[in-house]
């Protein structure tokens, strides 16, 4: 059983006691649910840069990696920076995050706002929109061929972006339909946290141009981004280059200039 594994088990117990506790109606019923949405991957696509930068507090292979900053300093600073995007991990258990940390962002800025979370359920789709997300994160590892059309549909007909996160050829075979709008590859090995960009450029010419390229985890240079752009990768996400320093918004500042001064 890798990590994942037992994420999916504990989110399956987090998700059916809160089923019991707060009904959907409740969330339907939330400012946020009938607001407009921004649309990350339409960000990007005019993007010269496409960093969506993430809020993560720790995680499984890292353990802590900020605990000390605040969500609202880092939204705000990420916009200031000019992100295409912010990340945010609502999970408790292995990432330290919330559902109040993604609504205190989405009070604080106006950045597009990714609810990064182990989706397993349309409950959380409900939820995601409820408190402010933009877009929603769905694992192809966690979910069959049938889950990623169902959450999918369900996430368009609430107006939000769904990014389809892949690991392998398999994954992205069986995930491939019209109700995704971003293809991410997840450069990590699940089984043993092992980083490389190969796993991008080898999966590239696979994905269709329907759909924005990104690729995640081990983005921790300007060099790396460079090196993936050839690929038509247009999204970007950091997870914790921008968290594992004192300022995460001056971080990523400094790193969209050095980014935008070799573009140019």
């Amino acid at each position: 059983m890798n990590i994942l594994d037992k994420i999916v088990i504990d989110k399956r117990k987090e998700v059916n006691l809160k089923k019991e506790l707060i009904p959907i109606k409740a969330y339907e019923q939330l400012p946020y649910f009938g607001m407009k949405t921004r649309s990350l991957s339409e960000e990007l696509r005019a993007s010269q840069t496409g960093i969506i930068a993430e809020f993560k507090r720790k995680s499984p292979s890292k353990s802590i990696i900020n605990d000390t900053a605040l969500v609202e300093d880092v939204a705000i600073g990420y916009e200031n920076a000019g992100v295409c995007g912010m990340s945010i991990l609502t999970d408790e258990i292995y990432f330290g995050g919330s559902m109040d940390d993604l609504m205190i962002a989405r009070e604080n800025c106006e950045l597009p706002l990714l609810r990064k979370e182990f989706i397993i359920d349309e409950y959380q789709i409900i939820e995601a929109k409820a408190i402010g997300a933009d877009a929603i994160l769905l694992i192809a590892a966690i979910l069959t061929k049938a889950e990623i059309k169902q959450f999918s549909e369900l996430a368009k007909s609430l107006n939000l972006d769904v990014l389809l996160e892949v690991h392998n050829e398999d994954e992205l075979h069986k995930s491939i339909m019209p109700s995704l709008d971003m293809l991410g590859v997840n450069n990590r090995n699940l089984k043993t946290f092992e980083v490389s960009l190969d796993i991008s450029k080898q999966l590239s010419a696979l994905i269709p141009n329907d759909f924005v390229k990104v690729s995640e985890s081990g983005i921790s240079s300007v060099d790396a981004i460079k090196e993936l752009q050839p690929y038509d990768y247009k999204g970007f996400l950091i997870g914790e280059n921008f968290m594992k320093t004192d300022n995460p918004g001056a971080s990523a500042n400094q790193f969209i200039k050095d980014l935008a001064g070799l573009n140019t």
